[in-house]
């Protein structure tokens, strides 16, 4: 309008056919709101035509509620001193998309569940990818070879290719060669780790490994409870019969997230605890690789037996790590969140690990209530041990170290409820799904061919399919 000396029903058109928004996570700190006497005072012209949009949408609020004032409230734009950007970024756009199935869906039911029934048309889903080029070509030479061997190069321009591989699920000699690759690379991981970290890993025990942003909702903190949980179980009785198991983290927090940051603390802590035990026999490791990156992780994808995806269901929008494990050949232990809804649908979930409350469960104790952790810890065994553990000095000789954690699931913190992300509601249906990854892997073939057919059912998570329905169904571009 200011430049172009446009009228306002033009300059508005023009935008709301060229945005488009996509939504990449629920998390409240990801949905920004300006203050807006901030906004004010360094943007003053932005305001006023901010302000002016919000008169208009208002218009059309009214118009498709009439006398639902609580919702007129909720939708506006401009409201309780802040601008609220993601619903400037929806009315302004003529496509809004999740980036998984079951995290669309959310959007429409619960999060953005009035601005759907306002614009359902705006609506729909374009699950995540990833780019076999670098997580499976480059980060994987040999599986990579392997995979071209048998069927030729066209899967890393078109991923479902990889559908072909099926028909050696029952080949020994095809499973033995891919059992070599996995074996080749989790040797190299091994020489890293003796480098960086110092500690010896055992090549065949099940590298069990969960590597992403550390967040409270991804529950690393659930990983290394029941970690604890095992390692009580060993020390109290060394001649226990599971297979050997090395933990592998990686992880950065944001700068100012302190809890985050503790849990770090912790994995480090029991590490130290654990690996220094003699006791155990080497029956469990635990190491944390600091800086984790795209270089360090095309190290452990390619070596990961176990792919960790564990987060409260209904919080990961889709994730793309678990996409990474999956062509990489690493079964899924994993929440219904996600992501994983689809690689369990598209690998079958005879071939990955499934437990833990679902989003509509959640969802409804959010909703109504009803969960008591300081219960759910008294009722499950060996879970209070585990608790106590945090607070009395066995994993630091400052017993304040890990309170917070300890306060921040029994009791609740910051004006928090207690076990906001239901670690210790899930504990139990984790421990006993990781007890099924323990006998599974002790079946040398089934649990390759678990492995090699999360890998032939993964073609539908390359960004190249992604990519192509954003231009296809949003962008509206063609090739060239």
């Amino acid at each position: 309008m200011d430049w172009e000396k446009l009228e306002w029903d033009e300059a508005w058109a023009i935008v709301t056919k060229t945005c488009n928004y996509t939504n990449h996570t629920i998390l409240s700190e990801a949905l920004e709101k300006w203050p807006i006497d901030i906004f004010q005072g360094l943007l003053p012209r932005v305001y006023q035509i901010i302000e002016e949009i919000n008169r208009r949408f208002m218009i059309d609020v009214r118009m498709a509620f009439p006398g639902d004032w609580e919702k007129h409230n909720k939708m506006s734009i401009i409201g309780h001193g802040v601008i609220r950007m993601a619903w400037l970024a929806i009315y302004g756009s003529a496509r809004i998309n999740g980036v998984a199935a079951l995290h669309t869906e959310i959007l429409k039911k619960q999060e953005l569940k009035n601005w759907y029934e306002m614009y359902p048309h705006k609506f729909l889903n374009k699950t995540n990818g990833v780019t076999q080029r670098r997580w499976l070509l480059k980060a994987n030479p040999d599986l990579s070879k392997l995979i071209t061997d048998l069927i030729g190069m066209n899967w890393i321009t078109d991923l479902s290719k990889l559908k072909e591989l099926e028909k050696f699920t029952e080949d020994k000699e095809i499973i033995d060669k891919f059992i070599e690759t996995k074996l080749n690379a989790k040797k190299k991981l091994v020489k890293y780790i003796k480098e960086h970290n110092n500690v010896d890993i055992d090549e065949n025990s099940i590298f069990d490994v969960q590597i992403k942003r550390l967040h409270e909702y991804k529950r690393q903190l659930l990983n290394i409870l029941h970690v604890i949980d095992l390692y009580f179980k060993v020390k109290s009785n060394p001649n226990l019969d599971v297979v050997p198991r090395t933990f592998i983290f990686g992880a950065k927090s944001a700068s100012g997230y302190r809890r985050a940051k503790n849990v770090i603390k912790l994995i480090n802590a029991v590490g130290e605890v654990v690996n220094n035990d003699k006791s155990i026999n080497g029956k469990i490791k635990v190491v944390f690789l600091s800086n984790y990156r795209v270089t360090l992780a095309e190290k452990i994808f390619p070596a990961s037996n176990l792919s960790e995806q564990i987060s409260t269901a209904g919080k990961e929008a889709s994730g793309t790590g678990n996409m990474k494990f999956m062509l990489n050949g690493a079964p899924t232990i994993g929440t219904l969140d996600g992501a994983n809804v689809e690689i369990v649908e598209e690998a079958g979930e005879e071939n990955n690990f499934i437990f833990g409350l679902t989003a509509e469960e959640v969802h409804d104790y959010n909703v109504n209530g009803g969960y008591n952790p300081w219960d759910t810890m008294k009722k499950t065994e060996g879970l209070e041990k585990v608790m106590n553990s945090l607070i009395d000095g066995t994993f630091s000789s400052d017993h304040n170290m890990f309170a917070e954690i300890y306060n921040s699931l029994v009791y609740g913190i910051d004006g928090n409820r207690p076990d906001e992300y239901y670690i210790l509601k899930d504990f139990e249906g984790y421990r006993e799904t990781q007890k099924k990854v323990d006998l599974a892997y002790r079946d040398k073939y089934g649990w390759a061919k678990k492995a090699w057919l999360n890998i032939a059912n993964s073609g539908k998570f390359s960004s190249d399919r992604t990519i192509q329905e954003y231009a296809d169904q949003i962008w509206d571009i063609k090739k060239v």
